[in-house]
């Protein structure tokens, strides 16, 4: 679907202003008006995010410190007031492919060690090709802003420096994020344009996101579409993520949709709220799936890949990630936007690519 959005000189205008508040004030935020205008965002930019704020929806992008996706606690519903409940959404870590380490690991650099067989990873063996993670070890990002007549955007990308032996450094992993006006989710894609060749390259990342609680105070059940309904009481003891809830594409199969969501709730009265959702729109991009329960939150990893890919090449997924008041409106929605894989934008309008 590709809204219309035209250029103006208004648009020019605002990225020129922008720039010059960037370069003289770099710590004093930098509003971009809504009013009557033709933006339906407001931007406002500092030194360490950029927050959005439409009618429908908020959402903030962190460009210091723990970065990637939407700011964790920041996708406000405006219907609901019902806010994310995990550490971000769409965050993404590293570069891996099956197999072991272990015949190099005391040469890889920083953290690229990778331990399975434990509740953390579970039993199968896999390899961190190219980090670090970006989320926590980035440190910083520069997304760009892109405002059309009814969309604001944000681009991202950075570039690998940590490698296994015998790896190239470098890659790119690239972020877009578009949020439509009137809508209650945004649109993502992440691709990565790989220096490396692999027999089955994946990146991991989190999607939609994990999901924080106190004894299962903050949600009523888990939705995950190759699986159905799955209650709260499920996540009162940690597990492992292949010991139940795990999706793999090779043993299970392409689901008809990848929907993987959680039923939030008021941890006071216990009435339940919306649903936030996290949907991959090419259902055979996602090759694991977990959603298993940790120390305090259910753990939502998402591998996209585990396909050859040659030095050169780019893979990557598209989602939807929003809120939703149910099952039936996600589906509607994914099966609107259903079977792309990537996204592209400029200020005149963006569009989802097969």
């Amino acid at each position: 679907m590709k809204p219309t959005a035209r250029f103006s000189f208004g648009a020019a205008a605002v990225t020129f202003f922008r720039c010059v508040a960037a370069l003289l004030l770099p710590n004093f935020p930098t509003a971009l008006a809504q009013g009557p205008g033709p933006f339906p965002f407001t931007v406002e930019e500092t030194a360490d995010r950029i927050t959005l704020r439409g009618d429908t929806l908020e959402a903030s992008i962190r460009k210091r410190g723990y970065v990637s996706g939407v700011e964790a606690g920041s996708l406000l519903d405006r219907k609901t007031g019902a806010h994310d409940l995990g550490f971000g959404l769409d965050i993404q870590d590293w570069i891996m492919e099956p197999g072991s380490d272990a015949a190099w690991r005391s040469q890889l650099p920083g953290d690229l060690p990778y331990d399975f067989n434990n509740a953390y990873h579970g039993k199968t063996p896999k390899r961190s090709i190219e980090g670090p993670q970006i989320c926590a070890q980035a440190k910083e990002l520069r997304p760009r802003v892109i405002q059309g007549r009814d969309f604001v955007a944000i681009e991202q990308s950075w570039n690998y420096t940590l490698a296994a032996p015998g790896k190239r450094t470098g890659s790119e992993w690239k972020q877009t994020l578009v949020f439509p006006a009137g809508k209650r989710y945004f649109i993502s894609s992440d691709r990565i344009l790989s220096r490396n060749s692999g027999a089955a390259l994946f990146f991991r990342q989190d999607m939609p996101g994990h999901l924080k609680h106190k004894g299962g105070d903050t949600f009523s059940e888990v939705y995950l579409s190759y699986r159905g309904k799955i209650p709260v009481s499920e996540f009162a003891a940690d597990f492992a993520p292949d010991e139940k809830f795990n999706y793999r594409r090779d043993r299970d199969g392409v689901p008809k949709r990848m929907i993987r969501a959680y039923h939030t709730r008021d941890p006071k009265t216990g009435a339940d709220g919306p649903w936030l959702a996290g949907m991959t729109l090419n259902p055979g991009d996602t090759s694991e799936a977990w959603c298993h329960e940790r120390t305090g939150y259910v753990c939502f990893i998402h591998e996209v890949g585990e396909r050859p890919v040659k030095a050169g090449e780019s893979f990557g997924a598209a989602y939807i990630v929003g809120w939703f008041d149910s099952i039936g409106e996600m589906e509607r929605v994914y099966d609107q936007y259903r079977g792309h894989s990537a996204l592209a934008v400029t200020s005149k309008g963006w569009k989802l690519i097969r």
